[in-house]
């Protein structure tokens, strides 16, 4: 009897939360995490040379209100499936910059591509100059404002996530926040600077990952199998990109934008061959830590309820659930690049060009790479995580399989 007693205190999970010195260390990890990214993106922005305003700087947007349409001479087009073509005289109200309560009168063009069509209280983006007397006019109206579109889905993302994931929900949330700061405000100014694309994107990689993963579950030696499994499934994406690249031969100059930042930041040190393998970086991060946290989370819980579990039965549970989220998730990341390339796909078969053709242009090439490396470093993810947390959680002494 007393020794099942204490067989069943063995085995009864952990109180959530843990004991208050190690949310103590978590909270300071936190703490120190948040402002190391503070102290990195003051740093970066505080110490970038002073250049001229580039013409993008020089332009003045504002939101604005359409309060009425004095002319309407738009029409339906068939060729655009219904779109209406043709010109508006508006009149609006700017709600926003140094103008905000101006009412002003302008000419809008509805053409195939640029196509803001207004009516009473539309609220629309519009681009401000100064004329001669220094009074402010309309030079054009860009696009509608999605700004309250935009913020409104993402509040019924974070709610949704806060409201079915609780406390681990908040915590992905921030761990999301941690993550885009990160991309933003100190990975795209070291590029800028000329730090190379592919190390400095495997640190932003590992920091963002350790972030995210202490956030969602705090100090334990899952998290540790989840970050070390992910940062390898990621870097080993990486290097197969590279070799992919090298192989083909594909850089960052084959890429659609290349030529816009060769011409655009022409002064500064930016390295772009490199900028391919570190998109996929970035783009494989996501599925690769889903797939190693899920792997390090049932190798954890199978650990929990079955101390006994030797070493080489904890590895071979980790692969079988790692099978099933191995093809489902590679999936994801195939058809999530081919999507950014549907358009190009279609103009193909419209065009009717041959296979040999489509498969050497660079926009697909790039895309194959992408979603091939992605999915490489989904399955080396899988044995990775599921070796750490058979080496980690299971004791030293279970290492063969229990008689």
């Amino acid at each position: 009897m007393k020794q099942s007693k204490q067989q069943s205190k063995q085995n009864r999970p952990p109180v959530p939360g843990g004991a208050p010195g190690r949310r103590v260390w978590e909270v300071a990890a936190a703490a120190a995490l948040l402002a190391l990214l503070v102290l990195s993106a003051l740093l970066l922005n505080g110490t970038q040379e002073q250049r001229e305003l580039s013409a993008a700087q020089k332009r003045k947007f504002a939101a604005a209100k359409v309060t009425e349409v004095m002319e309407d001479n738009a029409e339906p087009d068939a060729w655009t499936e219904g779109r209406r073509l043709g010109q508006q005289y508006i009149r609006v109200k700017i709600l926003t910059g140094e103008f905000k309560g101006s009412v002003m009168e302008t000419v809008n063009y509805l053409n195939a591509y640029s196509n803001v069509d207004c009516r009473e209280g539309t609220r629309i983006i519009v681009r401000l100059d100064l004329d001669d007397s220094g009074a402010p006019y309309i030079v054009s109206v860009p696009n509608y404002d999605r700004g309250l579109v935009f913020f409104g889905l993402l509040a019924v993302f974070i709610l949704l996530l806060v409201l079915i994931g609780g406390k681990k929900g908040a915590m992905a949330v921030l761990g999301l926040g941690y993550t885009v700061a990160c991309v933003w405000f100190v990975l795209v100014p070291l590029l800028l600077r000329g730090v190379p694309p592919i190390p400095a994107t495997i640190g932003i990689v590992a920091l963002t990952t350790a972030a995210s993963l202490l956030l969602l579950t705090g100090f334990s030696k899952k998290t540790l199998c989840a970050t070390l499994g992910c940062v390898g499934g990621v870097a080993a994406a990486g290097l197969f990109a590279a070799a992919a690249g090298t192989l083909s031969p594909m850089n960052g100059f084959n890429m659609s934008e290349a030529e816009e930042l060769v011409l655009r930041a022409y002064d500064s040190q930016l390295h772009i061959s490199g900028l391919l393998v570190s998109g996929i970086l970035i783009a494989s991060l996501g599925a690769v830590m889903d797939v190693a946290m899920s792997i390090a989370s049932a190798c954890n819980e199978l650990h929990e309820v079955n101390p006994a579990l030797s070493r080489r039965e904890l590895f071979r549970s980790g692969m079988n659930i790692g099978r099933d989220a191995m093809g489902t998730m590679a999936n994801t990341l195939i058809l999530a690049f081919a999507g950014a390339s549907l358009n190009i796909l279609i103009l193909f078969q419209a065009y009717g060009f041959p296979a040999i053709q489509i498969l050497n242009t660079d926009a697909i090439v790039i895309e194959l790479i992408r979603g091939i490396a992605g999915s490489v470093g989904i399955i080396l993810t899988v044995p990775l995580v599921s070796l750490l947390s058979a080496r980690i959680l299971a004791a030293p002494g279970r290492s063969g399989t229990r008689r």
